[in-house]
This record gives C-alpha cells, structure tokens and sequence, in this order.
C-alpha cells in the first residue's frame, strides 16, 4: 500500500491514542460546543475547566482573570507573544485579588499540572479548521484576516494548542518534509493567532520527522532518535513513531514544556531566538540530574540507603 497524507495521519492519530494516552476527536466533534467561531484556537471551555481543577483555593473571579489573560495575549511581534505565553504556561498566569482582610493577595494561577499528567486534559485533533479573523474580540485575530486554513494535526493540552504536526505525501517526489515547513511559514503570515501559543513544531512525510521551534529555520529542525533515553530506536522503525512517543508521552512533555524550552536574544540585532532541547540533550541533563541526586543521599521519603548509579 502506497503512504500516502491520509495514511500518515491516521496513524500518528493511533500512535497518540494508544501509545501517549492522548485522546483522539475529529473536527466534526469540536463544531458542537467546543467551539463558538472556527477563529478560536483555543477550546475555551477545556481551558476553564483545568483552570477551575486546578487551582481551587483561588476565586472564580480571578480564575476568570487569569483565562482573559491568556485569551488576550498579544504583543506586536508573534515570537514575543509566543514567549509571554510560555512564561504563563511555566509559571502561571499572575492575578490579585482581595482577602477577607480586605488585603489585596498576589498569586499565580495554574494552566497545567507539571507533576501529574493524568490531572491535565489531552487532545489530538486532525484537520483543525482555522479562519483568522473570525472570532470574537479578545480571542484571537490579527494578521492575514480572513485566512482560512487546516493544519493536519494540532495537540491540546487543557485547550491550548501546544503542539502542532504537518504532514506531507512521501510518495510524492515534490512534496517533502520541507514542504511541510515551509507551509508552517504560511501559517506565520496567514493564522498567527494559533502560533501565538505554540510550544512545538513537527514535520514529516512518515518516512522521515523532525522538531523544532517557531523561530527555528531548517538547519535547526532535528530528529528525534529514542523513545524513552536507553538507546536509539530499532533500525526500520518510522521517525515519526519514534518522534510522537518520545516527545508527546505526557510525562516527557511537561518536562520538556517546564524544563527544555528558552528564549535567546541576539545581542547583535535583538532578534529572539525559541530553541528546544534535542533529545539527548533532554535525556543527558534528566539523568545527570538524577545521578546528582543519587550521589548527594537525597533519597524520597520511604526509601533507605544508596542504590547503584546508572553511569
């Protein structure tokens, strides 16, 4: 059987479902009350609702705050969007708001649960339709009104559209993995309002795959070579298996959201640069990190004594 776009996507949907614990839904699903305008890229009621789950001892006002916040995140420059709505998605989105002393308490509101995966909501969707322009005032909107377009795969976390997939026709000769980059830069242009929140990028033509930033240019979109960080995947095995398994298990994308993800100004010209971890990067620091625990004594409650290093 020949691979073709269908092919690829149907599969990368299977290998988020199956193998990440990440739950499928398809477009018609989300026209019935997920979302009010195909402008929103954002599923605003998800988004509450983790909101609401996860910081209870907050008040609903100011839980109410902090979601505008992030709906109305904006700066006049896309990277710079992008990098204000990392900094809420790692630290929290800061609200004030009065105690029953009558003083004003500051705090920051949750948008993930970094230690529990299972207490996040995930989505895979394929065929996200994206008009821009078209949704009401705070939600979205900005250059190239009225572009309509339909990224092949876009991965939520708690209704944010953290991760987003392009896929090309391997057995089309014209059609490459750099086909699907350079449709990433039509998405710059045409439906910024969806970048905005975007953590990473992934192309492939299910043959080959690889990860990169927003700012990211050709050169710097990598492989991913391993799943889990023991040893390179079995040679025959496809790079986009390897990639969604070993980038998008819940518990290994938090990390990389929390831990593997800086922004970098040029000191010469001032441009902002996003740059991502490469795998053995991930791995290397996770496991000396753990190694450096180990060897300090600093063992977690209930267990006793040393244990054998791995390296």
């Amino acid at each position: 059987m020949s691979l073709n776009e269908s092919h690829v996507e149907d599969a990368a949907l299977e290998w988020f479902e199956e193998q990440t614990r990440v739950a499928r839904t398809l477009t018609p699903a989300l026209s019935h009350g997920e979302r009010e305008e195909d402008g929103e890229v954002v599923l605003v009621g998800r988004l509450r609702e983790a909101i609401r789950l996860l910081n209870p001892a907050i008040p609903e006002e100011a839980r109410e705050e902090a979601l505008r916040k992030v709906l109305r995140v904006t700066t006049p420059s896309l990277v710079q969007t992008n990098r204000a709505f990392h900094r809420m998605l790692r630290d929290g989105v800061p609200v004030e708001y009065p105690r029953p002393d009558d003083s004003i308490a500051g705090d920051h509101v949750r948008l993930v649960d970094f230690n529990l995966p299972e207490a996040n909501d995930w989505l895979a969707v394929n065929q996200f339709t994206v008009i821009e322009g078209s949704s009401p005032p705070g939600r979205g909107g900005g250059e190239g009104i009225g572009a309509h377009r339909r990224p092949d795969i876009v991965v939520f976390v708690n209704g944010l559209p953290l991760g987003l997939i392009e896929l090309k026709n391997a057995a089309d000769e014209g059609a490459t993995i750099w086909s699907a980059y350079a449709q990433f830069q039509t998405y710059k242009a045409e439906i910024p309002s969806l970048l905005q929140y975007n953590a990473v990028l992934v192309v492939s033509d299910g043959l080959q795959a690889r990860i990169g930033s927003l700012t990211a240019n050709q050169e710097w979109f990598k492989v991913w070579r391993t799943v889990d960080g023991q040893g390179d995947a079995a040679p025959g095995t496809l790079e986009l298996e390897t990639l969604v398994q070993g980038v998008f298990d819940p518990q290994r994308f938090l990390d990389l959201l929390q831990h593997f993800i800086v922004f970098e100004e040029d000191p010469d010209n001032g441009a902002v640069h996003k740059i991502i971890a490469g795998y053995h990067q991930f791995h290397a620091v996770n496991a000396a990190v753990e190694e450096t625990v180990r060897a300090s004594g600093m063992v977690p409650a209930g267990q006793v004594g040393d244990h054998a290093g791995q390296y």
